[in-house]
């Protein structure tokens, strides 16, 4: 294959990467606005659109092993190749953390949740933006963005621990809200985990650009 049928694969290859980006963004906030407003119905949509997401992540899979099959691309083209295939299985997991949030909506069934949510959303809203520039530097290549974007996990991480002592406090005072507490903690871990895997996405973005597999962001959970 001549080097510009070549590249207009790899086109196609980050346009689907960012048709799956953007499927697990919507996946994100509308499993967090599932639970803000007890809308089982959203939560449930989250759940079976997964199905969809799923989809994608082999489509593309497929479509980049097939190109790295057939046309054994060298170098940097060789890295561009691996790094989609890295990412998608990022992007695949976001949508699972989605899943999990939209599932403990639907646990809230019969019961009310324990507070409103204010730090849950946030969280959301930062690992979410995080997410957006981080598939904005995969497009452009751009280095600096994707280190700088990583080290904004740390906020992410921060908003976690506030969330954490306030659960715990509710916890202590009131062991009868002991479940509720926990399902939201677990929203927040797996917001948490959004985060991290966004991270991932820009160590990619760094692979790719400069052929060096490097940890930019290590966490501490």
């Amino acid at each position: 294959m001549p080097r510009d049928a070549y590249q207009r694969e790899l086109q196609h290859l980050h346009d689907q990467v960012l048709i799956l980006g953007s499927m697990v963004d919507k996946a994100v906030d509308e499993a967090i606005q599932s639970l803000a407003r007890r809308d089982f119905d959203r939560a449930r949509g989250v759940i079976d659109e997964d199905r969809v997401v799923n989809g994608k992540r082999f489509e593309i899979e497929e479509q980049a092993i097939r190109v790295i099959a057939t046309q054994q691309p060298m170098a940097s083209d060789l890295r561009a190749t691996v790094a989609i295939l890295y990412i998608i299985v990022d992007l695949e997991r976001i949508g699972d953390y989605a899943v999990g949030i939209a599932k403990i909506t639907l646990m809230h069934a019969d019961k009310p949740l324990l507070k409103p949510l204010v730090d849950l959303p946030r969280m959301a809203e930062k690992a979410r933006d995080m997410l957006r520039r981080a598939l904005d530097a995969f497009v452009a290549h751009s280095v600096e963005p994707a280190r700088a974007i990583a080290q904004e996990d740390d906020e992410v991480d921060a908003l976690y621990d506030q969330v954490y002592r306030e659960l715990l406090t509710y916890m202590m005072a009131d062991p009868h809200t002991i479940d509720r507490a926990t399902w939201l903690l677990w929203v927040a871990h797996n917001l948490e985990r959004i985060a991290d895997r966004v991270t991932n996405i820009c160590e990619r973005v760094v692979y790719e650009a400069t052929g060096q597999m490097v940890e930019i962001n290590v966490s501490t959970y």
